[in-house]
């Protein structure tokens, strides 16, 4: 599955965060792979992070993740730099009201059969 994310940093700490993301630690890497995420990347526009994560199951690579301590290591540590994740406020379980709704998909679309479309 892929997953979409936004977070927001602290006021002033885009380099750093930057910075901080130049060579992550080996033992958090291994966290990753060990909760079944095969790949992670973040893009940045001004304060404003976009993730997007892929992985086997979300919501377990986040449980598992919560409970290993090199992720607790790296959040204590990258938390000096990220303000907040938006909430999308979807659903109760906390992983998934992280998680932002896809609208649209060119390579969906150009796949469908062309009844329906719209001409403009």
């Amino acid at each position: 599955m892929r997953v979409a994310l936004h977070s927001v940093l602290k006021e002033g700490q885009e380099s750093g965060y930057e910075q901080a993301h130049a060579t992550v630690p080996e033992d958090l890497l291994a966290a990753l792979r060990r909760a079944g995420i095969t790949d992670w990347r973040i893009w940045r526009s001004g304060r404003h992070l976009f993730h997007l994560v892929d992985c086997e199951d979300f919501a377990a690579a986040m449980a598992a993740l919560d409970e290993d301590p090199a992720n607790q290591r790296w959040q204590e540590f990258i938390g000096a730099y990220v303000d907040h994740f938006e909430d999308t406020g979807g659903s109760p379980a906390e992983s998934e009201r992280m998680a932002l709704g896809e609208v649209w998909q060119l390579s969906a679309q150009a796949k469908a059969p062309s009844a329906g479309r719209h001409s403009r």
